[in-house]
């Protein structure tokens, strides 16, 4: 849910016409960059905001006593782009930006990388399914002829994806403020006792935090040379990785759009040199 920051990011991209040519996301990123590749602006916040309090949306109850996931994958994949917030397919397949999502191979914990080639005879909305299907909360999801989960297991950032398809320069959004650097997670069993079977998975996310946080210093690396620009928040953010609260959402979102029109000068000047 913190991914509504990059949603305003996109919202001012979109409202002067900024688009790139590659365009990369995992998760809540991927799901983010479909509709500002299809050019449905305002589509991101609609999503999140009006429909984070929704039953199908997140339900605890759904996930302890039914067994199912934490977030409805049908609802958010199949009845929120299909029929309550319609999702312009034919838009989207026709944006020449090269876009790529990240999910991650449970068997082997490795990346996958997806590009217009690899998923134009499938439906966008399971890749997206597969990219954010977060560990213990949501179902594995086989598409592109594997069992695939959460983009941001393997690969949160993909930064250096990006520059090994070719950008030399790039614009990374993030959603944590400048300084932030995750935790060696505490309850590193659990995987084995959930997915005894996905060796690949565990090793993968017990070594996350650190793959995160060598990232993070090579994007400020980068920033500090000049090879990327980067758009975080400026404050510690307040929303939690599973939020309900639309006025927090939304407070959130207005956060992006704020740090976006504020560079945004800045930002088209550093892609003009």
């Amino acid at each position: 849910m913190r991914g509504v920051y990059t949603a305003g990011v996109l919202d001012v991209f979109m409202e002067n016409d900024l688009y790139f040519p590659y365009v990369i996301g995992a998760s809540a990123g991927a799901c983010n960059a479909v509709s500002y590749l299809s050019r449905q602006h305002g589509r991101n916040r609609t999503v999140n905001l009006e429909f984070s309090s929704h039953p199908e949306y997140i339900s605890y109850k759904n996930w302890l006593f039914k067994k199912k996931g934490l977030f409805g994958m049908d609802f958010i994949f199949d009845e929120l782009p299909n029929r309550l917030v319609p999702f312009d397919y034919q838009a989207f397949k026709q944006a020449e930006e090269r876009f790529v999502v990240v999910v991650t191979d449970v068997k082997t914990g490795k990346p996958v990388y997806l590009s217009r080639e690899d998923y134009e005879e499938m439906d966008i909305s399971k890749v997206l399914r597969a990219s954010s299907s977060i560990p213990f909360i949501a179902p594995v999801v086989e598409v592109a002829g594997g069992h695939m989960m959460d983009g941001g297991i393997s690969d949160p950032i993909p930064v250096h994806k990006a520059m090994s398809d070719g950008v030399k320069k790039g614009v990374v959004v993030l959603t944590q403020n400048q300084g932030y650097r995750k935790k060696k997670p505490k309850m590193s069993w659990v995987t084995k006792r959930f997915y005894p079977e996905y060796t690949g998975l565990d090793e993968s996310l017990r070594g996350r935090y650190l793959k995160y946080n060598e990232t993070l210093d090579f994007i400020e690396e980068e920033e500090e040379k000049g090879n990327l620009f980067v758009l975080r928040p400026l404050e510690k953010m307040k929303v939690k990785r599973v939020e309900r609260d639309p006025k927090r959402l939304g407070v959130l979102y207005e956060q992006g759009r704020l740090d976006a029109l504020n560079q945004l000068e800045h930002l088209k000047n550093w892609l003009a040199n």
